[in-house]
């Protein structure tokens, strides 16, 4: 354990046994491309009005995730980020999103 920052404020034991585990959650193995459930919404919730719309349902690893918003970004020619396991694409894009997502393997998009 080198980053002694996540030890911050824990007791040490005298116990010669003692190990110290953290509480680190592995993430999921990334689902291939036909298997994925995901979901299009549109939502204008806490954004002052703008439309965005949101792909949910990804099960995989936040690097995928991030790679496959920014594919989806870049095929739609808008902005948007990753945020909480959501893709975030600016504007009303479901139909767009519609053709371009079975056009890389997900096919199960609803």
């Amino acid at each position: 354990m080198s980053d002694w920052k996540n030890r911050l404020g824990v007791l040490y034991s005298t116990n010669p046994d003692f190990e110290y585990t953290t509480a680190e959650v592995a993430e999921p193995e990334t689902l291939p491309a036909a298997e994925q459930r995901l979901r299009l919404s549109l939502s204008k919730k806490q954004r002052g009005g703008k439309e965005v719309t949101l792909i949910t349902g990804f099960i995989g690893s936040s690097a995928d995730l991030e790679a496959l918003g920014k594919t989806l970004r870049q095929r739609c020619g808008v902005g948007g980020s990753v945020k909480d396991g959501e893709i975030i694409i600016q504007g009303d894009q479901r139909q767009k999103l519609l053709t371009i997502l079975p056009s890389l393997g997900y096919t199960k998009t609803k």
